[in-house]
């Protein structure tokens, strides 16, 4: 047991007072709301952050993971396990968790659809009458809410979502301790990874390097989307599945790490480097990606609305003949590798004192991709400096 009272088998766990702050500050505010209990359910680590938040054990591997949290008691988990498992879970490796109850259920056994959610009702029993929130709506399967929601009929039921994600994305000096740390882990990941392509590699295999040094160094989980392109092709970096390509001389390569650091908190670096010499289009052009980033930057003050930050970008973006943002290139990151806001027109949010912010301006143009992909916290009067330090150029490989 490590000398915090935990298994020494826990990586980088969060403390306890930690989590008893999260659990003080969410049961003040449903007491606030009127909410008797807390019903969320995740099934990874990639964008499945409300579990992890709430019992430091992150949801993995598409295995659904459900939460119970009432008001005034400890939490019981639903998770994968044998039939009939009933019981207490280990002190030093679960947290405010009274009971663990298990089933060996899987997503593509349609069958097994009710097994979590009749071990989950064993748990809302005492709240058959009384007002049920669903955290994540959008990340709980129809098979749980639509079995609680028929079982417990006379219960209320609110969408507590935005309750939690108020508390959630305002990080403590302990969470900005992790943010941190995972910034720096990804600067060494990237470094790794540059000083290892090659002509004659396949984008996987760079790849690779990144997710060695990444897990070596306290990551638990994240994506690495790349891709290497011919001089004048602006390739978009992809997921595994399309980074087959060997990589050429004087090629183009992109890289995006976008790990969890020791932890478990997300941020992302993103840069390309060449295999020779920066043709001075792209030296030219990440000026401008330079310039439209400072302008968000620069309006990433607390109190601002997210919707005007993203039409002053598209503003910019338009002005300079350059493609508009449509998807998003601007979010706040924690548990989830995209937590809100989301610096967009559809986001009713405005910019909070820290927050865990990540700005990635990335569009084709010239025959190039465009891109620079930093976090920053946001302070009182706005963002610190950028938290990674890997350097902000096109990198140059010789070849």
């Amino acid at each position: 047991m490590a000398g915090n009272g935990l298994s020494e088998r826990l990586q980088t766990p969060i403390s306890t007072a930690e989590l008893e702050r999260r659990w003080g500050l969410t049961r003040a505010a449903m007491k606030r709301e009127g909410i008797d209990v807390l019903l969320m359910q995740n099934n990874n680590d990639h964008m499945g952050g409300y579990v992890k938040w709430f019992t430091d054990m992150p949801a993995t591997n598409g295995y659904p993971q459900t939460v119970v949290f009432p008001a005034d008691d400890e939490m019981t988990v639903v998770c994968q396990g044998p039939f009939n498992g009933d019981g207490r879970p280990p002190g030093d490796t679960w947290r405010g968790v009274k009971r663990m109850l298990t089933t060996p259920s899987y997503e593509s056994a349609h069958y097994t659809q009710s097994y979590d959610p009749e071990l989950a009702a064993k748990a809302l029993q005492p709240y058959a009458r009384a007002t049920i929130g669903f955290v994540g709506i959008y990340q709980m399967s129809f098979a749980m809410g639509d079995f609680i929601m028929k079982k417990f009929s006379s219960a209320r039921y609110a969408d507590a979502s935005e309750m939690v994600d108020r508390i959630k994305v305002i990080k403590s000096a302990e969470e900005l301790e992790l943010v941190r740390r995972a910034a720096i882990m990804q600067d060494g990941a990237m470094k790794a990874a540059f000083a290892a392509i090659k002509p004659g590699m396949r984008d996987t295999e760079v790849a690779a390097v990144a997710v060695h040094y990444s897990q070596v160094h306290g990551s638990e989980n994240g994506i690495y989307l790349c891709a290497s392109a011919p001089p004048g092709t602006a390739a978009k970096f992809g997921q595994r599945h399309v980074q087959n390509r060997t990589i050429k001389k004087g090629d183009a390569f992109a890289l995006l790490v976008e790990d969890s650091g020791p932890g478990g908190m997300y941020t992302e670096l993103g840069r390309s480097c060449v295999l020779g010499k920066v043709p001075q289009q792209m030296k030219d052009e990440l000026e401008m990606v330079k310039e439209g980033r400072k302008l968000t930057l620069d309006m990433l003050v607390p109190g601002t609305p997210c919707k005007d930050i993203w039409e002053a970008f598209n503003a910019f973006m338009r002005k300079h003949g350059r493609p508009e943002e449509a998807r998003l290139y601007c979010h706040g990151q924690g548990y989830d590798l995209v937590e809100r806001p989301l610096i967009r027109n559809d986001e009713p949010w405005t910019i909070q004192k820290d927050m865990n912010i990540v700005v990635h301006p990335t569009y084709a143009h010239g025959g190039y991709l465009n891109w620079l992909c930093d976090n920053y916290i946001i302070g009182g009067n706005g963002p610190g400096d950028r938290i990674h330090q890997f350097p902000e150029e096109i990198i140059e490989i010789d070849v």
